[in-house]
């Protein structure tokens, strides 16, 4: 049967195909077979388009969406596909950071529920298909891709980019990835491409060696960023966004070998268009102000450490956290991280993956009398900002859902 509006397209792309955003591990599909035979059904030449191929534990969005919005002002036509969606699922696909139409997504639905199929691809494979059509209708100069989890055997690791980079390394999906930074490298270095140029940004020292070595088979250049002094303004808070950003300026220069033109000033248009350029938002994004309330979808160890670093420098009171987890994130150690004078409240959120209720009313009576526990977010930030001061600061994070239940 095929589905007749947005919403009922979207029900049955969750509904039909597990996806790693709805129930977590049991949607991994740890196989490049579905996506290529996919692509191939659908006769898409994506040897037509370019890509920019980004992977690591945290910071791929950022890093991803800095790229895209400067080569959207260096006059390129930049498709850009990011996951997990916030608010809408046509946040994943966009183009000069115009989302792809409901309207797209229906038709694209609709011809995948036409095919007589001998294989069930997975909702991350379709909707990355889904992106490749439609860069390829829009005829996109450049795509930027942020891989979906890990790298070698990511649905978008099909494609042959212009460069590949990564991010950062630290422990997260250890499930499927590896239970050191070692092989959670070697994961990530999956994107490498024969003689494509392999850029690493600020990765452990250990793992380094890992990268080197695939490099090497892949007789890829490698290439490590080095920090330079710039005058650039950057618009997102956070030290580590600093390391994106020398990242970017090193795919920028590799990009410049391939013809592109790309000057400081429509850098610092990227950087002062982002959210315009690309919907970027959900990083200590500030939703209030007297108390200061941000949100923030830092949801693993070396993510919640940066963030709280930042929160450190910037904080003038009394600092209260809102915080909701996925039931498959290591959250015991999260919570160990908040300084012990912080206000810790914990929130439920919509998702089935969202720890139960009585798990995080627990962990607020373990954590001590001013801990409070919520079954949304609303309520949550409503009743911390009520009893914070002016000074104070609130910081919601642990997960995308929690975020996206806000909006």
């Amino acid at each position: 049967m095929q589905t007749k509006t947005y919403s009922s397209a979207i029900e049955w792309l969750f509904q039909q195909f597990p996806s790693y955003q709805a129930i977590g591990f049991k949607a991994y599909k740890p196989d490049l077979g579905n996506i290529n035979r996919l692509i191939d059904v659908l006769s898409l030449d994506i040897n037509q388009l370019r890509f920019i191929h980004i992977a690591g534990t945290n910071g791929k969005g950022s890093t991803s969406s800095m790229l895209a919005s400067i080569l959207t002002e260096s006059n390129e036509k930049v498709g850009l596909f990011t996951s997990p969606h916030i608010q809408s699922f046509t946040e994943r696909i966009r183009v000069n950071g115009a989302m792809i139409s409901e309207e797209s997504v229906l038709e694209f639905t609709t011809k995948i529920q036409s095919l007589t199929l001998d294989f069930e691809p997975s909702f991350f494979e379709i909707t990355f298909a889904m992106a490749l059509a439609f860069f390829l209708k829009e005829n996109c100069s450049i795509c930027v891709i942020e891989t979906g989890l890990g790298g070698r055997l990511d649905a978008t690791n099909c494609i042959i980019p212009l460069v590949t980079a990564i991010t950062s390394i630290s422990l997260d999906h250890t499930q499927f990835l590896g239970n050191t930074l070692s092989s959670i490298a070697f994961e990530k270095a999956g994107i490498f491409k024969f003689k494509v140029p392999a850029i690493i940004g600020n990765v452990p020292s250990e793992t380094v060696s890992v990268f080197e070595a695939q490099a090497k088979i892949q007789k890829a250049p490698f290439i490590q960023v080095e920090n330079r002094t710039h005058d650039f303004t950057i618009p997102l808070l956070g030290s580590y966004q600093e390391n994106n950003f020398q990242l970017v300026l090193t795919v920028i220069d590799t990009l410049k070998e391939f013809g592109f033109t790309i000057n400081a000033s429509s850098i610092q248009l990227g950087l002062d268009h982002l959210v315009k350029n690309t919907g970027f938002y959900g990083r200590m994004q500030v939703i209030g102000q007297q108390p200061l309330t941000l949100l923030d979808v830092s949801h693993n160890v070396a993510g919640v450490e940066q963030t709280l670093a930042t929160i450190k420098t910037i904080n003038k009171g009394q600092l209260y956290v809102i915080y909701g987890s996925s039931s498959d994130k290591n959250y015991e150690e999260i919570i160990a991280l908040f300084s012990k004078d912080a206000v810790v409240h914990f929130c439920q959120f919509a998702s089935e993956r969202s720890l139960s209720a009585s798990i995080l009313e627990d962990l607020a009576l373990k954590q001590g009398s001013n801990s409070l526990f919520f079954k949304d977010i609303h309520t949550a930030i409503k009743t911390t900002q009520q009893a914070a001061k002016e000074e104070d600061t609130i910081l919601v994070l642990g997960s995308f859902f929690l975020v996206s239940d806000y909006f």
